[in-house]
């Protein structure tokens, strides 16, 4: 009997636009058919070649900061139901770190990420490929709260990212990429109702 091929969604949208809140409705709702997040985030370029110096100076915005070959290496091993070992970033050394995690053949994956619609490759290995769409003042106030609480970040430091690297590259490559979705959510994981009419959809498609 052929084994189903696994479903392949893709989550791209905006820093802090609400693509983990999407991502974990989805993955709640399929709990029961296996169901796996792969993080864009985790797929940072090994920097261990670099000194500590040259890596504080990458753009985590720019697709170039992205081991897109190793992501779509390990989307098409899961895709022939065989595990892999997912890579694991650290923030601190600013570059990967020694741990992987396992990842178990699964029914649904779902790519999420700032950038997972910007490379083609990437986007002809999905099945449903969305966008979610927040207005950038909601997602400035998101990102000062969220990096001040969880990274120890001042203000002032996440504002100057925001509008040095943050807010252009988004603009350059993010926003463009909404062209390719197959369906926008406004607002992310507060509407609730796009996410029910997604959820119907990715019902069919699985079962």
């Amino acid at each position: 009997m052929m084994t189903k091929r696994p479903v392949v969604i893709g989550i791209a949208g905006g820093s802090c636009s609400g693509k983990t809140s999407v991502t974990r409705a989805i993955s709640e709702v399929f709990k029961d058919h296996s169901v796996v997040i792969i993080e864009q985030d985790y797929y940072y370029k090994d920097q261990a070649h670099l000194t500590f110096e040259e890596r504080l100076k990458t753009n985590y915005d720019h697709p170039f900061a992205f081991d897109n070959d190793l992501l779509i290496e390990h989307i098409n091993t899961l895709l022939k139901r065989q595990a892999i070992e997912k890579p694991v970033y650290d923030y601190v050394h600013h570059t990967r770190a020694a741990e992987v995690i396992p990842v178990e053949p699964v029914d649904v994956i779902i790519v999420e990420g700032i950038l997972v619609l910007e490379d083609a490759r990437l986007r002809d290995l999905m099945d449903i490929k969305i966008f979610v769409d927040t207005d950038a003042d909601l997602r400035i106030i998101r990102r000062i709260q969220r990096d001040i609480k969880e990274r120890g970040r001042t203000a002032d430091s996440v504002i100057e990212q925001y509008l040095s690297a943050v807010r252009p590259m988004h603009n350059l490559f993010i926003e463009p990429t909404k062209r390719h979705a197959h369906v926008i959510i406004p607002e992310g994981g507060d509407n609730e109702v796009a996410i029910d009419l997604l959820i119907t959809k990715i019902k069919t498609i699985v079962e």
